[in-house]
């Protein structure tokens, strides 16, 4: 049987942990207790302590007082009662019920019921700002509605598609029946516009939306200030027609997204922008019912963990006080507030009503979206791609000595078998190296509970898990490997087209390519376009906003140098020369192709740099990003002293790569342990860590430090000038990228255990959706 406090450990919520009643500080209370009595039992020879009711006796006295502290705080104030201890008690038990009463169940109850106030009201706020919100969209949507039914009658044909909207004159989205290039009449145009203004301005003030005339600003703020629900706007003390401009362009934020220049004429609101702040809202209400359904779990938590510690109360007191106890436990707030329940009951009713058509069970989906639990076909499929990959392994390196395709050039079939068919394969080994890197990561977190999910943004129901993860890991390698193994059965049996084989790795390329693009849903489509989207917003920085799935997937980059190199040369190979008698020459010594390659190397440390910063301008010109940024910056730096010095090895460039390097380095170093990873904290508890550690063996730190420590040194390598063969500087090369990209993964888990544990330090569990109407005080 599973004990209670492990229970609740699997149970709680992770943002919210430090909120929780402290079970096991409660179960150590009634420890002392029961070593107490047991003491007490023994030098007075005899059990005359449970003897005088209500625990008038010492170890009565003793063993009460903590709980008539927290009938007190539940009652809202403090007992009166200061429980002196009797005559004859000792000053060391005196003692000891003083750190009962000072570390006990009633500073838990005071900090859970403090907790589920602030969350209460912040979720009910938000309910509220929502339901405006919400409204606000209804109106402008029967607005527009309205005035597609109208324009229809006064012209005669079909709906209008879009209207033009501008800062400098938003009229035309609800008050001009024809189109912006099309001249209305005046006397057609009027009634329409009147009508329109009324309804518009109705419209915002039933919404709490206060039109104040420009100029009498200063004096509304002098009345009084508006309430904090509703929005104040000032418009100017002109015509309805910019009146309604002024209201429209200063309620329509997000809406548009690209707002206009002066001068650079307007963009188009239409149906799909409508559908857009419909979405936004949608959205917000799912993780608004998300946030109350944790915090009814956090209140029927916490009830179970104080009902659990005074039966246990009760066990070692051999009294049954626990039922009166518990019954002042059941009138505290996180138990007694129906408010929750409340809005959780009109969130159904309003996303029932306005997202699904009445459908209860289509809006149930949205709202309580059922997890996918883990299938063992999954499993079977990686264990059977495991030993086929292990025995394609086998199989290849014996293949392999047979012919001597490494060991002797001149007994090679070609040449330049491991110049071309070399990078292809490195290409999906290293990218397959890192999948499994990041399914080891998947279930580390898994593993202790951090929410990797809700920090990247991901739907739980569409999320990768470890599992999956490993399963594309392995169908990768289990392919290329195969392709190895035909490839040089092919070359060296009874096939004497060497042709066909030499085309096998572009057929991969293609395959692997054709697969990730593929439109269907199948082979996990909204991971692989989810992923697009995020390489899509990295090559066009500083261009879009940086989410976190953005940098973390632009600092994986970083550590794929090589593999991009490789990719380079697989293109260069099988589209441009290809063609060509020699085409390995074309490729390697061709001087677009070296330029490109260092275009290639700089690539991820630009646009990493590029999104610190846009990260910079949009967080309110915070430093630290400027600082981040300096970091990719010195190792562009770095890096290209290292591609001079391979092309011109003189001392001087050799001092050049000495410098840089270990400046970037120290740099990347400090900025991994102190920043990224929230280590070598002052004053910390933990020596050179920081105070809150999720794993609990303290050396994994330690030695997790030194590890990332030495592959940073891993450049070093680079600038020795070691005599090795064609296939010994191959097999080092990848042997350093391999090393590059298991440190990045290493990286990987301390990186989101550090934001993990500032979201818990902040107590965020639910995403705050942002709302497509600005609210204005």
């Amino acid at each position: 049987m599973v004990k209670f406090s492990k229970e609740l450990e699997a149970q709680l919520i992770p943002e919210w942990k430090d909120a929780f009643v402290d079970y096991r500080q409660l179960k150590k209370h009634v420890k002392k207790i029961k070593l107490t009595l047991s003491r007490t039992r023994l030098s007075d020879g005899c059990d005359h302590i449970y003897r005088r009711g209500q625990g008038r006796a010492r170890g009565g006295s003793l063993l009460l007082s903590p709980l008539h502290r927290l009938v007190g705080a539940i009652s809202g104030g403090r007992s009166s009662d200061n429980h002196h201890p009797p005559a004859g008690q000792s000053d060391g038990e005196d003692q000891y019920e003083a750190e009962l009463v000072q570390s006990g169940a009633e500073e838990e109850l005071d900090k859970v019921n403090n907790f589920y106030r602030a969350k209460e009201a912040e979720f009910v706020e938000r309910s509220d700002l929502l339901n405006k919100q919400l409204q606000i969209l209804s109106d402008l949507k029967h607005i527009l509605n309205e005035h597609r039914r109208r324009r229809r009658l006064a012209s005669g044909k079909g709906g209008l598609d879009s209207v033009r909207s501008s800062p400098a004159g938003v009229l035309s989205l609800l008050n001009s029946p024809y189109n912006m290039s099309e001249p209305a009449n005046e006397a057609d145009e009027s009634p329409i516009e009147g009508s329109t203004t009324d309804e518009l301005i109705a419209a915002l003030e039933r919404n709490g939306i206060t039109l104040v005339p420009s100029g009498q600003g200063g004096k509304a703020k002098k009345d009084g200030k508006p309430k904090a629900a509703t929005m104040r706007i000032d418009i100017p003390a002109t015509t309805p027609s910019r009146t309604i401009s002024a209201v429209t362009s200063m309620i329509w934020e997000d809406l548009v997204n690209n707002p206009n220049k002066e001068g650079a004429g307007g963009d188009y609101i239409n149906r799909k922008k409508i559908q857009c702040a419909e979405k936004m809202i949608r959205g917000a209400f799912v993780e608004l019912y998300r946030g109350l359904g944790l915090l009814k779990t956090y209140s029927s938590l916490n009830m179970l963990a104080f009902t659990k510690i005074l039966k246990k109360f009760d066990k070692v007191s051999k009294q049954h006080a626990s039922a009166s106890y518990l019954k002042v436990v059941k009138r505290s707030h996180f138990v007694s507030s129906d408010k929750i329940v409340r809005a959780g009951d009109e969130v159904e009713s309003i996303f029932t009503k306005h997202f699904a058509n009445g459908d209860r069970k289509r809006a149930m989906k949205f709202l309580r979206p059922h997890q996918p639990k883990d299938s063992h076909v999954v499993t079977f499929f990686v264990g059977l791609f495991t030993g086929s990959f292990v025995t394609l392994f086998c199989v290849y390196a014996i293949l392999a000595h047979l012919t001597g395709i490494f060991y002797s050039a001149n007994s090679s079939p070609d040449p330049g078998y491991v110049e071309t068919v070399y990078p292809v394969f490195s290409t999906f080994t290293l990218i397959s190296l890192h999948i499994f890197l990041y399914g080891c990561n998947l279930l580390a977190w898994r593993a202790t509970r951090i929410n990797h999910n809700f920090i990247f943004e991901f739907s739980p129901k569409t999320a990768l898990k470890h599992r999956d993860a490993f399963l594309i890991c392995t169908c990768i390698m289990t392919t290329v490997v195969g392709a190895l193994v035909a490839q040089l059965i092919m070359l060296k049996g009874a096939v004497l087209l060497p042709h066909p084989a030499l085309a096998i790795p572009g057929i991969l390329l293609l395959l692997f390519t054709g697969t990730l693009l593929c439109p269907f849903n199948i082979f996990y489509r909204s991971t692989r376009f989810c992923l697009l989207r995020v390489l899509r917003n990295i090559a066009l920085s500083p261009f879009y906003k940086v989410l976190m799935v953005d940098f973390f997937m632009a600092d994986q980059l970083t550590s794929q140098i090589p593999l991009l190199r490789y990719m380079e040369f697989t293109v260069c190979y099988f589209m441009a020369g290809g063609f060509k008698a020699n085409p390995y020459d074309t490729c390697t010594r061709s001087h677009q192709y070296k330029m490109f390659a260092y275009v290639i190397s700089f690539l991820p440390y630009y646009w990493r740099a590029m999104q610190c910063i846009r990260r910079y301008v949009e967080e309110g010109y915070d430093l630290n990003h400027m600082a981040n940024g300096g970091k990719y910056i010195s190792a562009m730096i770095a890096a290209a002293a290292r591609m001079k010095y391979a092309i011109t090895p003189t001392p001087l460039w050799l001092a050049a790569v000495v410098i840089t390097s270990t400046l970037a380095t120290v740099y990347q170093l400090y900025w991994d342990f102190v920043k990224d990873w929230g280590f070598f904290t002052p004053g910390s508890k933990n020596a050179f860590l920081r105070d809150d550690l999720v794993l609990k063996n303290k050396s994994i730190y330690y030695v997790s430090i030194g590890v990332n420590f030495v592959l940073r040194l891993a450049w070093v390598a680079t600038v020795l000038h070691i005599n090795l063969g064609r296939v010994e500087n191959r097999m080092v090369d990848f042997l350093l990228a391999s090393l590059e990209i298991i440190r990045r993964g290493h990286w990987n888990y301390y990186r989101l255990e550090n934001e993990h544990l500032n979201n818990v330090g902040k107590f965020r569990a639910v995403k705050m959706v942002p709302l497509p109407f600005r609210d204005m005080e």
